[in-house]
């Protein structure tokens, strides 16, 4: 039976790649400014790492004094999160953040979405991009059924891979200096007891017994453990990976070996007074990939910009995750903190790719140094970024040309708060 090719007349004003944090926002805040918007995604659900990758932290939406300084689209699953008692108040770790339940936060986008008037087309692997001079004309998916073609007048790229950039032969870069943050696979561990101490100490303690006891495949000594929300349930973020995310090979290889990695560490919180019937609810399933291929933009943030705030005039999105990297698997991972007011403002053109002109970057695929993409890239500010590129991109189907004046009027109207400006 020849499979059903869906016509290249089917025409968007904005079409988002990628159903994550960045993506939801990028397609809800598009279909709020007026625009036809279609939502891409390859996975079975919207979420990204919160749902596919049981990266169950929203991080950068407080300031390290708990202050909330992201709204919007981000502040609205956060309130119905809450609803449901499926988040907890902000934490502080070593920065501040929220811990849910990533089956809420699949129903909660959902609805987002269908309320938005976006429309979402799941299980859709985008395989191709076309291109006219200096501008994407259409994206190119394949499904169950086959391959299908849609056009739009703006796109924006939220796959964390930048996969529709390089698609597009826009200019990407694989990450920084040569050099790549590791990956981490989130381990979701039940049947331990509501009183059980197990956090960083403990787990970090257990981990070092059972390498005394001959326990391999035990990498990492520490990262974050916390409790989640309904269930109960362990999260732990210690299983690291460094692999080549462009790599289908590659990452195969970290898989594999990850969920090794996982059963050991199952082994070493066995031994925790209250976790002795621990056992592993889920794996990832895929890994938490914090670099990939970042999309070249008109302004290239730094560390500096991080460290010392500059006036948020400028400001389309808010930063307020601090700088921090993780150098490779098993090494304690450095934070460096944002200097005052305790987040940075991030531009317009922080958002806009140099060579492809009606391109949006956002969430990770963000262009920074080393140590800003270390900030930039964690869900509360993919939000942020989200939410004013599909903002931005909505503008320039519909009226030709976005402006910071423009795109910042219409995130005040949707809800995002911009602070007011703070000199530098």
């Amino acid at each position: 039976m020849t499979p059903t090719i869906e016509p290249a007349a089917i025409h968007y004003d904005v079409i988002v790649a990628g159903g994550g944090s960045a993506g939801i926002a990028a397609a809800v805040g598009a279909s709020r400014a007026g625009a036809r918007t279609l939502l891409i995604e390859r996975g079975p659900c919207l979420g990204g790492a919160a749902t596919l990758r049981n990266v169950v932290t929203y991080c950068g939406l407080f300031t390290r004094d708990s202050e909330q300084v992201v709204f919007g689209v981000a502040d609205e699953v956060l309130s119905q999160l809450r609803s449901v008692d499926a988040v907890s108040d902000p934490r502080r770790f070593n920065a501040v953040t929220v811990v849910f339940d990533p089956e809420s936060v699949k129903v909660i986008l959902d609805r987002l979405c269908e309320e938005a008037g976006v429309e979402v087309r799941l299980q859709s692997l985008l395989i191709g991009a076309r291109t006219s001079g200096d501008r994407i004309t259409a994206v190119e998916i394949a499904d169950h059924e086959g391959t299908h073609r849609f056009t739009a007048d703006t796109f924006v790229d939220a796959t964390g891979d930048a996969d529709l950039a390089q698609q597009a032969a826009a200019d990407v870069r694989y990450g920084t200096d040569g050099w790549v943050q590791n990956g981490s696979l989130g381990v979701r561990f039940g049947g331990i007891e509501p009183h059980a101490e197990v956090t960083t100490r403990t787990v970090g303690d257990a981990v070092r017994a059972a390498k005394a006891r001959g326990v391999e495949n035990l990498i990492a000594e520490a990262g974050l453990i916390a409790r989640m929300p309904i269930s109960g349930d362990v999260i732990a973020y210690m299983v690291d990976e460094g692999y080549d995310a462009r790599s289908a090979a590659d990452t195969s290889r970290a898989e594999i070996h990850a969920r090794l990695q996982a059963q050991s560490y199952l082994q070493a919180i066995r031994a925790i007074p209250g976790a002795e019937h621990a056992y592993i609810v889920t794996t990832g399933p895929e890994l938490g990939t914090r670099e990939s291929r970042h999309i070249i933009t008109r302004h290239h943030l730094r560390e500096e910009d991080i460290l010392n705030p500059g006036t948020t005039e400028v400001a389309v999105a808010i930063g307020a995750w601090p700088i921090e990297i993780h150098p490779g698997p098993g090494i304690p991972s450095t934070w460096n903190f944002i200097g005052d007011p305790g987040f940075y403002p991030i531009p317009l053109d922080s958002l806009r790719s140099v060579n492809r002109a009606n391109l949006y970057a956002a969430g990770r695929t963000l262009d920074g140094d080393r140590g800003a993409g270390a900030s930039l890239r964690v869900m509360g500010t993919a939000f942020a970024t989200g939410h004013a590129a599909g903002i931005a991109a909505a503008q320039q189907a519909l009226t030709g040309q976005s402006t910071t004046t423009t795109v910042r009027e219409e995130l005040q109207r949707q809800d995002a708060r911009l602070p007011e400006p703070v000199s530098a």
